[in-house]
């Protein structure tokens, strides 16, 4: 009996497990911009492959009073920066947080972030369900975006796809 238990067990765990990898979405290259003193705002950048449709709805840092995605986008000849409640990250597509475009804007900064070090950050996804999945990770912070990482447009304009 209790092997068919253990075995019944086991089998509902993996079958979670396999749920939880196909909702996932992984996240590349990404980094955060170091600060100067006194400077209270800074950005967090990657690149985000979800597995199956998803969505960023919200992100944290200790580091920071307020953690929010934004997107930056020409408005005629003037570049604006605005929050957005979620970014949808179309499956298998992967989708960059680089300057100049989407990302994530770290306010109201508790210290500076300090080049070669790290910073915690939360991300919140929210799969086509409706159910949100919180990713934990650690993000090194650098004067300039590591190679491979997704750059500014080199227009100066906050284009994406």
């Amino acid at each position: 009996m209790n092997r068919v238990r253990l075995s019944t067990a086991a089998l509902v765990a993996a079958c979670l497990s396999t749920s939880l990898w196909a909702q996932t979405v992984e996240v590349k290259n990404a980094w955060a911009r170091a600060t100067v003193q006194g400077q209270k705002a800074s950005g967090a950048f990657m690149t985000l492959t979800a597995k199956d449709d998803a969505k960023l709805v919200s992100a944290s840092s200790p580091v920071a009073g307020v953690a929010e995605v934004h997107e930056m986008k020409m408005d005629g000849d003037i570049m604006k920066m605005r929050a957005v409640p979620a970014l949808d990250l179309p499956a298998g597509q992967a989708v960059e947080l680089k300057p100049g475009g989407y990302h994530v804007m770290l306010l109201d900064l508790k210290l500076p972030l300090q080049k070669d070090t790290t910073i915690p950050l939360t991300l919140v996804f929210k799969d086509a369900k409706g159910v949100e999945r919180k990713s934990e990770i650690r993000v090194p912070v650098l004067q300039t975006a590591p190679a491979g990482a997704a750059m500014a447009p080199k227009d100066g304009h906050g284009a994406h796809k």
